[in-house]
């Protein structure tokens, strides 16, 4: 048999021009090295918290979130919660809800207090509520605060709740405009 010229080839790294190419990166990459540091430059960035701009009762509308305000808190119902197989798993615990009735100088609005909320709106208390939002139930608007906001009681302030302009009791209806 003749041999062919395949089955003499040996295998040999061919010789590059230049360094080699660089070597990709894992989960980790390492930290720049100082030399790439300019001496300007902190070694750790802070990032600047910004202060909490307080906005009004009156000024909240359907659909929003991220609000600031300092509220009094009026009026608060309990909401009985529905008894049933359905309703609830007997290995969860049961969910406090009530409706309080909290507002400032310029206008009120029902608030959605869960859980622990509940103990914090007491009637007469005041109130700093940090990223509230408003939810729209059955047409009307409601605040609230989830697991991202916070509920701060602060000392007694001398607030006069307008109770004749409550924002709850005003029905919105969503409506397609075409242009």
């Amino acid at each position: 048999m003749a041999s062919n010229s395949s089955d003499n080839f040996q295998h040999r790294p061919r010789p590059r021009n230049g360094p080699p190419p660089p070597r990709r990166q894992g989960r980790n990459p390492p930290p720049p090295s100082s030399s790439t540091r300019t001496q300007n430059q902190p070694q750790q960035q802070t990032q600047e918290k910004r202060k909490p701009v307080f906005v009004k009762v009156d000024q909240l509308k359907p659909g929003t979130s991220g609000h600031n305000l300092t509220v009094k808190v009026v009026d608060q119902i309990s909401v009985p919660q529905k008894t049933g197989v359905a309703a609830s798993s007997s290995h969860l615990r049961p969910t406090r809800i009530s409706e309080c009735l909290v507002g400032d100088e310029t206008a009120s609005i029902l608030f959605t207090a869960r859980n622990d909320q509940v103990e914090l709106m007491k009637p007469g208390a005041t109130v700093n509520l940090r990223n509230a939002k408003v939810d729209m139930f059955k047409g009307s608007m409601r605040l609230a605060v989830d697991k991202w906001g916070r509920i701060e009681v602060i000392e007694p302030a001398d607030i006069t709740v307008k109770e004749d302009n409550n924002l709850s009791l005003v029905e919105y209806e969503l409506v397609n405009v075409n242009e």
